[in-house]
């Protein structure tokens, strides 16, 4: 790859520089005596989350030229992961010059930003021009998804052993025990079978990131990455029933009391407790400053928890809630988590606890656990539930789990992406249309093609905010650009996937339909687009990059 690897280097290179001169232009356009004025950052919102799309763009590529570093370095890098590289610059940085979509329907163009001579600049360079030219050459889309039909290889080998070992597991039990049931659950909405979960639980999911002294694996988020990747390729509901289990983990190990996470931890890692997240509310979504759910001692010390929470994953199933509440004055400074138990419901009574009650809210995918509307009056909590005794840091707390929840869900994102380009290629070389397979007219081609590529780059971000988040960095941004690009990449792959399809796809009992609803909801939850893109430009703005 020794020509390819000068060009990606002065192709990154230049895209740096072009997106040092985006930050510049918006530090310029949003500041105040020489600071960010967050007024006119949300006044600004379209060239903010425009930054943010570059830099999340950008970084794409950088993660993606380690990948094609890493695999040149294990002697697996053939022309099909170089036509990868080839196709994901080119595109991307076509889109940077000429009008990267933020939205299916908004566009951010160099000159909205006063960036049109960094643009033409950017698109003169020659390594950056070599790119546009074989992303515009029809070949290489044919070429690369002509490797795939054949049966040909394209390497995931991360150069780790056991995580590759991991991937392998869980490939094989997602295939067995997972896709070939999903979509009848889906249909007949119905939770995870007990029987799946206890298979789980053996497997170590509900305790990949959870250290050994508590029963769990103690691996990183790369390791849970490719667990919850693998698992949402066959459903993603089975993919995120441990995201409850790691985001309680992670709260517990990170601010628990000793005697918390003996109590908590090694049963949540064995499955025996199943965590529900109990922290939005109907009017506040992602304003938690003005959250309005109370909790105040009662004459014995217990807690009582009074308000209505929504949206809340799991609930009836669950053992265990981790509940944000408010325990002062307003604010985030007034917040407080706990660590709430509750009976496990049943379908003839969901939520047999006194003081406690919900409603299901049906939804179109994302189902498996179901998802709830919360109303708790005087529902009792014990006097040590206060998550590491401490009251007012729940949001601190929360704050903490949110790059690992973000970069969890990026990977579900990945998972589905997968399985949508799994299903596009296997009906578009099945359906046969005057006289040959569907998949042999290009713009079916291309559509898979790009599929491939795309996934592999979110992938490939994602396992960059991971191993950020193991080396102990912060990386909110990070995990923020993962989640962006990965649930857009699901949602664009599982529309592609149904266009194949046709009107077949569209079909209830056609499975790329369910896949369709699942991607819906990655650009929504654990912060939707536009909470992640100001998430990002904040960052950045602040240096954090």
């Amino acid at each position: 790859m020794t020509g390819q690897k000068d060009e990606i280097k002065g192709a990154l290179t230049a895209l740096a520089r072009f997106g040092e001169a985006a930050k510049a232009s918006l530090a310029a356009r949003v500041a105040t005596d020489g600071k960010v004025d967050p007024r006119k950052l949300d006044a600004d919102q379209r060239a903010a989350h425009g930054l943010a799309w570059i830099a999340t763009t950008i970084a794409a590529l950088e993660a993606l030229g380690a990948w094609a570093d890493n695999l040149a370095a294990q002697g697996d890098y053939g022309t099909a992961e170089a036509t990868i590289v080839d196709l994901a610059f080119g595109e991307y940085a076509a889109q940077i010059v000429g009008g990267l979509p933020i939205s299916p329907n908004e566009f951010v163009r160099p000159a909205q930003l006063g960036l049109a001579s960094a643009a033409a600049d950017l698109a003169a360079d020659p390594a950056i021009a070599a790119f546009i030219a074989k992303a515009d050459d029809p070949a290489p889309r044919a070429a690369l998804l002509r490797h795939i039909r054949e049966g040909a290889h394209i390497s995931e080998a991360t150069g780790d052993g056991t995580i590759d070992a991991i991937r392998d597991q869980f490939r094989r039990f997602t295939a067995e025990k997972i896709t070939p049931f999903a979509h009848r659950w889906h249909l007949d909405n119905a939770l995870i079978p007990d029987a799946l979960i206890a298979e789980l639980a053996d497997l170590g999911t509900f305790g990949v990131c959870i250290a050994p002294e508590f029963g769990g694996l103690g691996l990183g988020k790369l390791e849970m990455c490719v667990v919850t990747e693998e698992l949402s390729r066959g459903w993603i509901g089975a993919g995120s029933l441990g995201t409850r289990s790691e985001i309680a983990g992670e709260l517990i190990g990170l601010a628990g009391t000793p005697e918390q996470k003996t109590q908590w931890l090694p049963r949540i890692a064995s499955g025996e407790v199943l965590p529900t997240a109990v922290f939005t509310e109907p009017s506040n979504g992602s304003d938690l400053a003005n959250l309005a759910t109370r909790a105040v001692r009662d004459g014995d010390g217990d807690w009582r928890i009074s308000g209505a929470k929504t949206w809340i994953t799991h609930a009836s199933r669950s053992d265990l809630m981790t509940l944000l509440a408010r325990t002062g004055g307003p604010g985030n400074a007034g917040l407080s988590m706990f660590l709430a138990p509750k009976p496990r419901g049943t379908d003839a009574d969901p939520f047999p606890a006194e003081g406690m009650s919900g409603g299901e809210i049906e939804v179109l995918g994302y189902r498996g656990m179901r998802e709830y509307e919360l109303m708790f009056d005087n529902f009792a909590a014990p006097a040590d539930a206060l998550l590491g005794g401490q009251d007012g840091e729940g949001f601190r707390q929360l704050m903490k789990t949110f790059e690992g929840a973000r970069i969890q869900t990026a990977a579900r994102a990945v998972g589905v992406a997968w399985r949508a380009f799994e299903l596009g290629l296997a009906y578009g070389t099945e359906r046969l249309q005057f006289g040959k397979p569907i998949a042999d007219f290009p713009r079916v081609s291309d559509k898979l093609a790009m599929m491939v590529v795309e996934t592999i780059a979110a992938r490939e971000l994602a396992y960059f905010a991971a191993r950020e988040k193991d080396k102990g960095r912060r990386c909110d941004v990070e995990a923020g650009m993962a989640k962006l690009l990965a649930a857009r990449v699901a949602w664009t792959n599982a529309d592609n996937a149904l266009q194949i399809h046709g009107g077949n796809g569209y079909a209830l009992e056609s499975e790329i339909s369910r896949v369709l609803c699942d991607a819906r909801i990655l650009n929504v939850f654990e912060g939707a687009a536009e909470i992640q893109a100001q998430v990002i430009a904040r960052g950045l703005l602040a240096g954090r990059n």
